[in-house]
């Protein structure tokens, strides 16, 4: 079984799903013109994006004579493509974790703006600089094939998640105990279960990636259930944030 092929079917499934619940915010924030919604609309098209980044290195795979490069840094057959520094960073899913960390800054915008609390100071630039840090580890510092720097570029945005996901889960799940109003008390559990389901997308891949670097060829069950997390957080998002009145 091709293993690349079962992975397109699988991410074509979850862009499916995604970008129907994308138009679904979309509509809401046009009729509601709410700023919290707006925030949570950039945050998934973001994370739709990195989908869609993803599902794009497979199609380079199955239809171009570019490979998955694993444990071989510096490869001696260098794919013969046009853009070869743009298509390599797809391929290898550099593109696809940068999406996730723009998502993830605009969840600490979302998270600050949602509890109503100011910007710390020293945290706002920690976040920004790890933010920043982030992104030049996903586009720049790069050898294809080196599968230990893949690993590293997931844990980077994996700890980046934490930093900001645990704390919003934390705090939604303090909303959720602390107020009567069944309307936000849903809302408040749905953005808890949200900040896991993103939390646990990273975790699983990178277990995934790490599985790579021991021998396997990838795509093991925890990349499966890695983007289908992607989908809960989206369906607890709008299901229980959005779709009520609360946003």
């Amino acid at each position: 079984m091709n293993l690349v092929f079962v992975g397109f079917l699988f991410e074509s499934f979850i862009i499916i799903l995604a970008t129907l619940v994308l138009i679904l915010i979309l509509k809401r924030y046009l009729i509601k013109k709410h700023r919290l919604t707006l925030y949570l609309f950039l945050i998934f098209l973001n994370l739709v994006l990195s989908v869609v980044f993803s599902w794009l290195s497979k199609i380079l795979v199955l239809t171009t004579n570019i490979d998955y490069v694993y444990n071989e840094p510096n490869p001696a057959a260098q794919p013969n493509v046009p853009f070869p520094w743009l298509v390599t960073r797809i391929v290898d899913f550099r593109i696809t974790v940068f999406f996730v960390a723009v998502a993830i800054l605009i969840s600490y915008i979302l998270k600050v703006k949602v509890f109503g609390t100011d910007y710390v100071t020293s945290h706002k630039i920690i976040v920004y600089s790890f933010g920043a840090y982030t992104g030049i580890f996903c586009l720049f510092v790069y050898q294809r094939g080196n599968t230990l720097l893949d690993a590293i570029n997931f844990l980077n945005v994996l700890v980046y998640m934490f930093m900001i996901y645990v704390p919003f889960m934390i705090r939604s799940i303090e909303a959720y105990k602390s107020v009567e109003e069944k309307t936000y008390r849903i809302a408040f559990f749905s953005l808890a279960i949200m900040s896991l389901s993103f939390i646990l997308v990273f975790v699983f891949t990178l277990i995934d990636r790490i599985t790579i670097i021991f021998g396997t060829e990838g795509f093991t069950p925890f990349y499966f259930a890695a983007w289908t997390f992607v989908i809960i957080g989206f369906l607890f998002a709008y299901l229980g944030y959005i779709r009520p009145k609360s946003a």
